[in-house]
């Protein structure tokens, strides 16, 4: 008996050894022909054996599980089965050696032990037990929940083919997987063209008739690989295959069907340069060098063949010039020198006109606001002024390639967007939407090649959206889809402008949000929800997930476009330099005392919630005027400007001046002075109102360490900082589980905290 006995004990020891052996993190890189992946395993000893999960860091994939997971006779069996894949290796010297098979094929893959430590310090991060416990205190009997507001549509972001025979959208399965599928119009044929996995697409679209374009990151780290694809699904190409490149489209290229232009940081993370690119073989030719990091080019004009005409550069980190090669010159000439914050933006050239230099342009460089000027840019000099508004920028111009680029309209947003048509075309075509969709803001999202066909969306402050395909020639629109069909606009809140002046004379726009309660004359409970940026951004009138979503728990919420917002001139952008967590503030501050005055809130019960710049405010609310605030939700917030800049992205680096403009220079010592006062890390002692921290941790901008700094700084100073991170997202939240979350846990934290 005791030898028996004996001998279990040694066999379970033994188990446990090897087990030990086994556990832990191990890396392989898999070669898929030419592609390498790099393949991340966590095996984890178990009670009764072992679990294991994978991550694909190129793929933006962490911790899939891997089920089953055995351990025997020093092998390793994983699988991961509704991919199809299985991987089988032996333990021996300290490496798997196996088989990786999935598809069909089989493909060595050796690992090896490793140690992966996740950004920032784990041990801050909440436990999944208490977001569920934060997420409960969510109680009332209410008609919606946060799904119906943030689960993204089944159907989604549709695109006409230029020929009109195809339609293009998202169909979003189950899994909260959002594929890309093709509609065959005239027969209602469906096919994926573009199955999402693991990483999110985050944005497609037409080339030509045959062939789509899409964009992914890796996990939120912002560095966009640029793909091509045929619509039935096959021929995908990575166009640009680099590690930590950032890639965006520069032009379509319509007149040259198979090309684009795109731009990356490829030879030098710093700065961009564009590069032709062959959608259907990936060749790329470059087509200019920025080769002058601290006079970086920013911005570069096309023509509609794909011929560069003008570019603008960077001077002395505050200053652009902007070079313009006249039709038939050998040479690039200096036209203008200016501030970077004069606006000068070539939206076309007008080639209806037998002046190849003429072109419309956006531009404040004698003016306040944006005007849209036809200008001679050999000429240097404005032909007319084809709109300007008093008020607001004029920013909005559309041509038709059709009817040989003649102006459809022009607009500007105001409290809302407006439209003035132009052409009798597009004045028709204006005049029936009006008739057909009165009440309701409405614009063109897209259109065919002869512009027969439109696509119309149509939106308000309570209605979600809705797509129409329309008829140009009988006039009649036909629904695609209600986006959200399961909120009902009669239940929505009303999202109304208001107008304030500032403490110092300063007209400052915004809206708020008022929940039924608030309309009827009681007194609720207020969000104050300050945007990002902040320079040149700014909050608009219409339908916000975010805004309505409070307004069902009761509370109202405040949307500021304090000064340094866009839209208002550059004076008033300008009136925010170096006013960031200071006159901005005010400003803030001054529309919460006018909702108070008109009797909308309660001056006793006000939180405050924003991200990115929008995090700052509330971290600097917080401290600034601690006795304002009942509680605060810092999303992907900035707590140090000193941090902030010390570890800003590579290719922001030539825009540090400018940043320095905007918000302090740390090299001067009076503004080193000032940019300590207002970064809420050297005053947490004045927080009082409890916290809630969320941070995704690839954020490439506001880095995970602002976030770890403010919830240790504040923990051991004794307030309630719960702290929400996911590993998979960057600046903001993007996949819609994470979402969901974050909204449940904000709900819940703010019915603890506010009445």
């Amino acid at each position: 008996m005791k030898t028996n006995l004996f001998t279990l004990v040694f066999v379970l020891l033994g188990m446990s050894n090897t087990f030990a052996q086994i556990a832990g993190d191990w890396k392989g890189k898999l070669d898929v022909q030419g592609t390498v992946l790099e393949l991340i395993f966590h095996i984890s000893q178990t009670p009764d054996g072992i679990s294991a999960t994978l991550d694909i860091p190129m793929q933006g994939a962490s911790g899939l599980p891997l089920s089953p997971a055995t351990f025997e006779n020093n092998t390793l069996s994983v699988s991961l089965e509704q991919a199809g894949m299985k991987y089988s290796g032996t333990l021996e010297g300290g490496k798997i050696s196996g088989t990786f098979s999935q598809g069909g094929m089989d493909l060595p893959l050796v690992l090896e032990k490793t140690t992966i430590t996740k950004p920032g310090d784990p041990s801050l991060v909440s436990s999944p037990e208490d977001i569920d416990a934060l997420i409960a205190l969510d109680k009332g009997d209410f008609a919606y929940q946060v799904k119906d507001y943030f689960a993204k549509p089944v159907t989604s972001g549709f695109q006409l083919s230029p020929n009109g025979k195809y339609l293009l959208y998202r169909e979003k399965d189950a899994a909260n997987k959002r594929h890309v599928m093709i509609k065959e119009v005239g027969t209602g044929n469906v096919m994926r063209a573009i199955e999402e996995q693991d990483e999110l697409i985050r944005g497609t679209g037409w080339v030509n008739d045959d062939r789509l374009i899409y964009v992914m990151d890796e996990g939120g780290n912002e560095n966009y690989h640029l793909f091509a694809i045929n619509i039935d699904g096959t021929n995908s190409i990575d166009l640009t295959p680099f590690d930590g490149v950032q890639a965006s489209i520069l032009n379509m290229l319509k007149e040259q069907k198979d090309f684009i232009i795109v731009q990356m940081n490829k030879d030098n993370k710093q700065v961009f340069e564009p590069y032709k690119v062959n959608i259907n073989t990936g060749e790329l030719e470059k087509l200019f060098t920025n080769d002058d990091p601290a006079n970086a080019i920013v911005g570069y004009d096309f023509d509609k063949e794909g011929t560069l005409r003008g570019y603008a550069k960077m001077l002395n980190g505050t200053q652009t010039e902007y070079y313009y090669k006249a039709a038939g010159a050998q040479d690039f000439v200096k036209k203008h020198t200016g501030r970077w914050d004069d606006s000068f933006s070539i939206v076309s050239f007008n080639y209806a006109s037998d002046n190849k230099d003429e072109a419309y342009v956006i531009s404040n460089l004698t003016s306040d606001r944006a005007r849209i000027v036809l200008y001679d840019l050999n000429e240097n000099k404005e032909i007319r002024e084809i709109f300007a508004h008093d008020q607001f920028d004029a920013d909005l111009i559309s041509l038709s390639r059709k009817r040989n680029w003649e102006v459809d309209y022009v607009g500007f947003e105001g409290e809302k967007v407006e439209i003035k048509p132009v052409s009798e075309t597009f004045k028709k075509i204006y005049a029936n939407l009006e008739k057909q969709f009165s009440g309701y803001e409405f614009r063109v999202v897209g259109k065919t090649d002869e512009e027969d066909q439109l696509l119309i969306i149509v939106q308000s402050d309570k209605l979600y959206g809705k797509y129409y395909h329309y008829d140009t020639a009988s006039g009649k629109s036909t629904l695609l889809v209600d986006l959200m069909p399961q909120l009902k606009e009669a239940d929505m809140a009303e999202v109304r402008p208001i107008q304030f002046i500032s403490r110092d004379g300063l007209t400052i726009h915004g809206y708020i949000t008022l929940p039924k309660a608030a309309v009827d004359g009681q007194k609720v409970p207020l969000i104050v929800n300050p945007h990002g940026g902040p320079q040149g951004v700014r909050d608009s009138w219409g339908f916000n997930p975010e805004t309505q979503l409070f307004a069902s728990r009761g509370y109202a919420t405040l949307q500021v476009n304090f000064r340094v917002s866009g839209g208002y001139g550059k004076e008033f952008l300008r009136a925010g330099f170096k006013q960031v967590g200071r006159k901005a503030m005010d400003d803030v501050e001054d529309g919460i005392q006018y909702a108070i005055e008109q009797g909308w809130v309660d001056k006793d019960n006000i939180a405050i919630y924003g991200g990115s710049h929008g995090g700052y405010a509330v971290l600097r609310g917080l401290t600034k005027t601690p006795e304002l605030y009942k509680a605060g939700v810092d999303y992907v917030g900035v707590s140090n400007i000193f941090t902030l800049m010390s570890s800003i992205p590579e290719y922001w680096k030539p825009y540090k001046d400018m940043l320095y403009e905007i918000w302090y220079n740390l090299d001067d010592e009076k503004e080193a002075a000032i940019a300590t006062e207002v970064s809420p890390i050297f005053h947490i002692d004045k927080i009082k109102a409890p916290l809630f921290v969320v941070q995704g941790a690839n954020d490439p901008r506001v880095k995970i360490a602002e976030a770890d700094q403010i919830v240790q700084a504040l923990r051991e100073k004794g307030v309630d900082v719960p702290y929400m991170v996911k590993y998979d997202e960057g600046h903001g939240f993007a996949k819609e589980e994470n979402q969901i979350q974050f909204y449940k846990a904000m709900m819940g934290f703010f019915g603890k905290h506010l009445h």
